[in-house]
């Protein structure tokens, strides 16, 4: 990068004379260097008039330092984790109906249960999160995936060859949590116990 700020007095550093684009920064440095700093001033004047700029004495180097290590990722909590599958089966039954051994049940009777565990988990879904697609086109529709797409977000399927750009179609939208609204845990709380022992009297 081209310093052009009043104290440079650099040449380009190939030693060749700076292109029309490089040197538009350079004479918008020269233009308020100049209107800011009266000795930036007198170096173009004699620069101008042909006659010798001092040169600046050469700056020590400063000593290079090692880059510091990357700090070591944070070991996953399971408490976020715990807490919502609380709520799953707080408002769902969730983890009654997976642990339920459903070979002895009817299809009717499984899918009427289904309706409750549906029903539970739409609505934590809906008190805890802000759920939106990560793709605004309809499912089918055709799209351009230029490079540089994130990849985190899409992720192709299919015949994958080559390079960007990718031409194909949606076959899921995708979702991505917007916001989230977990309470907050009380201090002391055992996140463990996922639903509590009913003992009734």
């Amino acid at each position: 990068m081209i310093d052009s700020s009043p104290n440079s007095n650099h040449p380009s550093p190939d030693n060749n004379p700076p292109s029309f684009l490089r040197r538009i920064p350079i004479a918008f440095g020269a233009f308020f260097g100049a209107l800011s700093d009266a000795g930036f001033a007198g170096r173009i004047e004699r620069v101008r008039d042909g006659m010798p700029v001092p040169t600046p004495a050469p700056v020590p180097a400063a000593p290079v330092t090692a880059p510091a290590p990357a700090p070591k990722p944070a070991a996953p909590t399971p408490d976020t984790a715990l807490q919502l599958l609380s709520l799953f089966q707080r408002d769902a039954r969730l983890i009654d109906f997976t642990q339920e051994n459903l070979s002895g049940f009817s299809d009717a009777d499984i899918g009427a249960a289904a309706r409750v565990v549906h029903e539970g988990c739409a609505k934590v879904l809906r008190e805890h999160f802000t759920i939106v697609p990560v793709r605004d086109e309809a499912e089918g529709s055709r799209i351009t995936l230029n490079d540089g797409f994130d990849a985190r977000a899409v992720r192709l399927t299919g015949n994958v060859v080559g390079k960007a750009p990718f031409n194909g179609s949606i076959s899921h939208r995708g979702w991505r949590a917007a916001e989230v609204r977990l309470p907050t845990l009380a201090a002391g709380h055992d996140t463990t116990v996922l639903a509590q022992a009913e003992v009734e009297l």
